[in-house]
């Protein structure tokens, strides 16, 4: 069987859907399911079973015979939870029980990491063992996944093949139960739908001008595509950056956003929250050339494409 953990969260859902797509039902779904806003992301999984997280481990501990793979996505993902007990206990703590068992049995497993890790990207955006101890990450979250990347890299012994993603800005189906930790695009759809306008962020940094910032945008498709990759692929193991290797601005993101509602774009902007200002992130761009370098040669999709495909089939239907 495969466990897939966090499998009411946005991507680790759509990784169950796709598996399901694949011809792939053997699945273990592991979370907190007790969330309403969640049900619909995985009720229509086929799946062996569904255990709540907190049972898990005990379950694993007893049943690791019958698992020959995890996909550990599950974490606390608010970048504004600033009691950083919350994502040790959730980020670090929980994904050192699942990497024990996991070399112990020898079960390959990849986890989420995070571009969070990387700071203001004093040290640029690349995914090199050799940089991780020198990260500053901006928030307690980041904190967690870099602690946890340092942790894995620190370990003498581990599972046969293990990965950490650095997953960028990750948009598209099944983020809807994200509330304010939602894409631009889920946001801009809905503001669009509602006021007939888009409010971004503006800019608090001299060197870039209002809706200029600028991230590594990348599909969820394109998202559970390389992890479905790295599942079937003998590769080294290590961390993994996962986004395009292309920034986009914002404004192109909520202007794409208004094309695919076939609306003249009609954007304006707000002082960023005083809460999150100075933790906030005006360029991240991901190297790719490690993934490329084992042999994930698909093209990812443009903004463009990913902007419309999420608006028009899933977002306005």
């Amino acid at each position: 069987m495969i466990v897939v953990t966090g499998a009411a969260g946005f991507i680790a859902s759509f990784l169950g859907q796709q598996l399901n797509e694949s011809g792939i039902s053997n699945l273990v779904l592991v979370d907190d399911f007790s969330r309403k806003d969640k049900e619909n992301n995985h009720k229509n999984i086929q799946c062996e079973l569904k255990i709540d997280r907190s049972d898990f481990m005990d379950w694993f501990s007893k049943n690791h015979t019958s698992v020959n793979f995890v996909f550990h996505l599950g974490a606390r993902t608010d970048t504004t939870e600033m009691d950083y007990r919350i994502h040790q206990e959730l980020n670090v703590n929980y994904s050192q029980d699942i990497w024990g068992i996991c070399t112990k049995q020898n079960i390959p497993l990849i986890y989420a990491s995070s571009a969070a890790t990387y700071g203001l990207g004093e040290h640029g955006y690349q995914d090199s063992h050799e940089v991780v101890h020198k990260l500053a990450p901006l928030n307690p979250y980041g904190e967690s996944k870099n602690n946890f990347d340092k942790w894995a890299l620190s370990q003498t012994q581990s599972p046969p093949f293990w990965a950490g993603l650095k997953f960028f800005n990750v948009y598209g189906p099944n983020e809807n139960h994200k509330g304010r930790m939602a894409s631009v695009v889920f946001h801009a759809f809905h503001q669009i739908k509602k006021t007939g306008g888009m409010k971004l962020f503006g800019s608090h940094h001299k060197d870039y001008k209002d809706g200029e910032q600028l991230r590594d945008f990348i599909y969820v498709k394109d998202v559970v595509s390389i992890m479905m990759f790295l599942h079937h692929k003998n590769a080294p193991s290590g961390l993994y950056n996962v986004g395009t290797g292309k920034a986009r601005t914002f404004y192109d993101l909520a202007s794409l956003t208004f094309k695919a509602l076939n609306r003249a774009p009609k954007i304006s902007f707000i002082d960023t929250p005083i809460d999150i200002r100075d933790k906030y992130q005006y360029f991240t761009e991901a190297a790719m050339h490690k993934l490329r370098d084992v042999g994930y040669t698909k093209p990812f999709h443009s903004l463009e494409e990913g902007v419309t495909d999420y608006v028009k089939n899933y977002l306005n239907t």
